[in-house]
């Protein structure tokens, strides 16, 4: 089929199984215009209205969009020119979404590294970028000065979390906002330095079409690539995800804690807010009776979690001391523990509101590619095939085809997922080879597996390289993680394959049992053979933990290794 006629048919399928009331379209509450100046537009209408608040530290929108001002103002004092890289070495804090907006305002780049990069990764990462400007945790100054001398590094700005954290927090606080400032004499203190920065009034709004953001690939092998993406692909991602799987609506109070250096924590907790002009609660980090404590304290109407968060919460010792009805729209990502119907029912029962899955995404799409809100009557989501992410967001397209030839395959069949959305990378930094192999016609070739269904929806079956071959039959890791992730006693799970003679390939599964439920690997065996196809079922192998990425992935490379 050509693939206008493939794209058509498509088109009309999703159309019938589109969720009643969720819009078709992509919105712009403000029109098409960064998010810097929907930051202005909600300073000047609401400057009081909190836009971050921060275990007991509130940051309005007036003062957010003036503390952005002369943080853009600093970088154009210290010498940064439009275009520049500017690193951001820091945890979730209030100090992140004014270095961040700031940023954006100077013409500048924002390039995140996670917070828990050693110093290698790190002066791997400003190598990579050319940072000549970064803004860090205090508490990480010796990681940096361990890596500066390997890099361009000209300027240095600091800031300490003890600064936003009040005397007397109303929840539980993470020990990194207790640790005392530092007295640091390499570094420009953030906050004084704003306090005596005049901003520029005259700066113009950046085009949509500029660079904004250097977000750095999460893979869990080989090293991190660059992803180029501009003010355009963020306003799009904001446009075509809230509306359709969150909805919109200004006066809604959400939670993040996620970390804001991966780009799912950007979008949910730096792009989503301007964008919608509401109130962010943020946490540091994830910690299960600070989320209670925020929830009840705050009323927070909206949050994501992990499902490992959320399972977290369910068996909580204190979880009934708090009163966490407020909450109306909450989704979830499975990465190591899966949604269940079993999750979904407690959640329910414990909040009133049912538990999503959030989106499929890539750093190189800006994340949030499809949605699974409206699509769980009767649980349709979860008793579909496992591995089912939902519909493309308004103005994204999948298709599927040959991994080899790049024909395109039949709905239904297996085969690469492509994808073609406004939010896509423009290239990735300093990799022409790499951008020219992933970006081919306007679509990105995922490397991943998928199966695109009869009915339009899209199942992600995992990295191409992960697929096994047993008995000449393909097997997929993400389907068997998702299928082990229905067992009642089974906390986490991670497939990888083995060399046989005989089979080709074995998958081998490192599964985490619930403490005390007794669970052995011949008990999970033998429930594998009734719930998958013979050559499905995987050597088990109880483990107490697997190795993890930054990002909540598991490092599959590792457990290699460990066979």
């Amino acid at each position: 089929m050509h693939e206008r006629d493939y794209l058509e048919q498509l088109r009309a399928l999703q159309r019938q199984a589109w969720p009643a009331g969720h819009p078709t379209d992509p919105q712009y509450p403000l029109g098409q215009r960064p998010l810097t100046e929907y930051l202005r537009h909600w300073a000047t209408t609401t400057p009081d209205k909190p836009a971050v608040r921060f275990y007991g530290h509130d940051l309005s929108y007036a003062e957010l969009n003036e503390l952005s001002d002369r943080f853009a103002a600093l970088l154009l004092d210290q010498g940064v020119q439009a275009g520049d890289r500017i690193a951001v070495f820091l945890p979730n804090c209030p100090q992140l979404h004014i270095v961040f907006y700031g940023i954006l305002k100077a013409g500048a780049v924002h390039a995140p590294v996670s917070p828990m990069a050693t110093a290698t990764e790190l002066a791997y990462q400003l190598k990579d970028c050319g940072a000549s400007v970064m803004v860090c945790f205090d508490q990480l100054l010796p990681v940096v000065r361990a890596a500066s001398d390997q890099t361009a590094l000209r300027v240095l700005i600091s800031t300490s979390l003890a600064e936003v954290c009040p005397a007397e927090p109303p929840f539980a606080v993470p020990e990194l906002l207790q640790a005392p400032k530092l007295d640091v004499s390499d570094s420009i203190d953030l906050l004084p330095a704003l306090a005596a920065t005049e901003p520029r009034p005259d700066l113009p709004p950046p085009a949509l079409d500029a660079m904004a953001a250097l977000n750095y690939t999460g893979g869990t092998t080989g090293l991190p690539k660059g992803c180029i993406h501009t003010h355009g692909d963020m306003l799009y991602t904001c446009a075509s995800f809230m509306p359709a799987a969150l909805g919109l609506d200004s006066e809604r109070v959400s939670l993040n804690f996620m970390p804001e250096f991966w780009i799912a924590g950007e979008n949910a907790g730096l792009l989503f807010p301007v964008f919608g002009g509401t109130t962010l609660v943020l946490l540091a980090r994830w910690d299960a009776l600070a989320f209670m404590g925020a929830v009840q304290h705050y009323r927070v109407n909206h949050t994501g979690l992990l499902v490992d968060s959320a399972a977290e919460i369910l068996d909580h010792a204190q979880r009934d001391s708090f009163d966490l009805s407020s909450l109306q729209v909450t989704s979830c990502v499975s990465f190591i523990k899966k949604l269940t119907p079993e999750y979904r029912r407690r959640w329910r029962e414990l909040t009133g509101c049912t538990l999503f899955e959030t989106s499929f995404g890539m750093t190189e799409t800006h994340t949030c590619d499809t949605f699974t809100a409206g699509l769980q009557n009767d649980d349709f989501d979860l008793k579909s095939a496992p591995t089912f992410v939902g519909l493309p967001v308004p103005g994204t397209e999948f298709k599927v085809c040959d991994f080899d030839t790049g024909a395109l395959l039949p709905l239904g069949s297996e085969g690469e997922l492509c994808v073609r959305s406004p939010s896509l990378l423009k290239g990735y930094w300093n990799r022409p080879q790499a951008s020219a192999e992933a970006l081919r016609d306007g679509w990105l070739h995922t490397g991943d597996n998928g199966v695109i269904t009869e009915q339009g929806f899209i199942r992600y079956l995992g990295r191409r390289k992960e697929m096994l071959k047993v008995n000449g039959m393909s097997v997929f890791p993400a389907e068997l993680e998702a299928m082990l992730g229905q067992h009642p006693d089974l906390l986490a799970s991670a497939v990888v394959g083995r060399p046989d003679a005989q089979r080709g390939e074995v998958p081998v599964a490192f599964v985490i049992a619930k403490p005390g439920s007794g669970l052995d690997a011949e008990q999970l065996t033998a429930w594998c053979r009734q719930a998958m196809s013979g050559y499905k079922v995987p050597e088990v192998r109880l483990v107490e933990s697997l190795p993890m990425t930054a990002t909540g992935k598991v490092k599959k490379n590792e457990l290699k290794d460990w066979i």
